[in-house]
């Protein structure tokens, strides 16, 4: 019986190393090209989805489907085109959602409220892939309402519906058909509805292990997370292998550039996204550059400058299952 028992013991000891040790998936940075290029389908006709926005007098977020695809905490007027079929996982609805932040950094004006020519335009456009030098066709557009009212001169004037406010967020939405249908998150657990303590803890320590794989320059255990984002994605933009190369190649600049140096996983904050789906983990910090950014981030230096390179994780636990796993 003692016999059994240290049997049992053994194995019981054997199993969870080998799990501790079990990668998530064969994907390697030797093999990434082959597999994302054998993975990847190709269409006659392959959809891309183009966000053009333009924004005044204020600071942006700007979300599809609950997702960030663009933060502008430095720039009171940008604009910029961003492409987001990746945040795009079947054909049908879907949503744009805007936060426009009031300014309450600038030295020479008072920009505390929004002002009446505060705004934000977008434009959807779908292109075909093979031709995305080409003017797409509109899919819809949105700015933010104004409002008329009268001045001390009994003259009509029109304002910014939110002039006078802090915040102002808004949503509207558009139809899209993809010729590829994903239905991982329709397949996530809500993490909403999770004790935050306990959430907490799974994602800090998830990314304190990416840290240290990086860290501790495990290229292969590093790529082997990355097969469900990347077969995702890939399948999304059609990439070809021009395009994986350079995927690749940003992959492994932490690994490959030997000034590259990690920054400790410290003042952070979990965020929820895709609608309670999704959870990530971000700096606390309020300052213009670091806001909103990844927690897990290094430094290297580019031809004698100093640059950052973040590495932003969207994660997700499979309905029945308990671990997270990067969707995004």
């Amino acid at each position: 019986m003692r016999f059994l028992k240290f049997i049992f013991f053994g194995l019981a000891l054997c199993f969870s190393a080998c799990s501790q040790n079990k990668k998530m998936s064969n994907l390697t940075s030797k093999n990434y090209i082959e597999i994302m290029s054998n993975n990847t389908k190709r269409y006659t006709y392959e959809p891309m989805y183009y966000l053009t926005y333009e924004q005044n007098i204020c600071y942006s977020e700007i979300l599809v489907n609950d997702i960030p695809v663009n933060k502008n905490f430095k720039e009171m007027v940008d604009g910029g085109t961003i492409r987001i079929n990746n945040y795009i996982f079947k054909s049908g609805i879907q949503k744009v959602t805007v936060k426009l932040y009031a300014i309450d950094d600038n030295k020479d004006f008072d920009f505390s409220t929004f002002t009446d020519e505060t705004d934000m335009k977008i434009d959807i456009e779908e292109s075909d892939n093979v031709k995305r030098d080409l003017k797409g066709k509109e899919i819809t557009s949105y700015v933010t309402p104004i409002v008329s009212f009268k001045n001390i001169d009994g003259y009509e004037k029109s304002k910014f519906e939110g002039s006078g406010k802090t915040y102002y967020e808004a949503t509207f939405t558009f139809n899209v058909v993809v010729p590829y249908d994903f239905n991982s998150l329709d397949k996530a657990r809500d993490l909403s509805k999770w004790d935050k303590e306990i959430l907490k803890e799974k994602v800090v320590d998830f990314y304190k292990k990416q840290w240290n794989i990086i860290n501790e320059k495990r290229v292969d255990d590093y790529f082997s997370f990355l097969e469900l984002k990347e077969k995702e994605t890939c399948q999304s933009e059609y990439s070809n292998k021009t395009e994986l190369q350079e995927n690749l190649e940003a992959y492994l600049l932490p690994f490959t550039n030997s000034t590259f140096k990690l920054e400790p996983i410290e003042n952070y904050t979990v965020k929820l996204y895709g609608n309670g789906k999704l959870v990530s983990l971000e700096l606390k910090s309020l300052e213009k550059i670091m806001r909103g950014k990844s927690v897990l981030w290094g430094k290297y230096k580019d031809e004698e400058a100093v640059r950052a390179k973040f590495r932003k994780y969207y994660l997700y636990i499979p309905e029945g299952e308990n671990e997270l796993k990067i969707l995004r």
